[in-house]
């Protein structure tokens, strides 16, 4: 590993563990999720779907912590950095960009088409109860 990739790799994983904390914050914050009445049925509709916004926000959040959470994971086994389909090196712009990134842009573009089913490592095993 070159200098350059050796501190490339230590401010991926500055920048991976940082989004980790601040998931995992967010990830907490519940109480928006609360069900709620109001006297009004206009007002029950407005907290319903600010109910559903703050449950998508959070399946979000947590499909994003699993994915920082794989990617440090891959810094402990050595192979973070290659994709997890072809086994090429992702390259430096994509992990630019997308820290967590478990897919060459190529393996991506064939997941979000359909083309390839994602695949499931140990450390995307999240229960939101962990975030408690």
């Amino acid at each position: 590993m070159t200098m350059t990739r050796e501190s490339d790799t230590m401010k991926y994983r500055a920048l991976l563990e940082t989004k980790l904390a601040e998931l995992l914050q967010a990830v907490r914050k519940r109480e928006d999720i609360t069900i709620e009445k109001a006297a009004d049925a206009l007002d029950d509709l407005q907290l319903a779907a600010l109910r559903e916004l703050a449950i998508t926000n959070l399946n979000r959040e947590s499909r994003l912590l699993r994915a920082v959470r794989g990617a440090l994971a891959r810094f402990k086994d050595g192979s973070y950095g290659v994709c997890l389909h072809c086994e090429e090196p992702i390259s430096p712009k994509r992990l630019n960009a997308v820290p967590w990134a478990a897919y060459c842009v190529r393996c991506q573009e064939a997941v979000d088409r359909g083309e390839m089913i994602e695949e499931r490592h140990d450390a995307d095993d999240f229960d939101l109860m962990d975030a408690a």
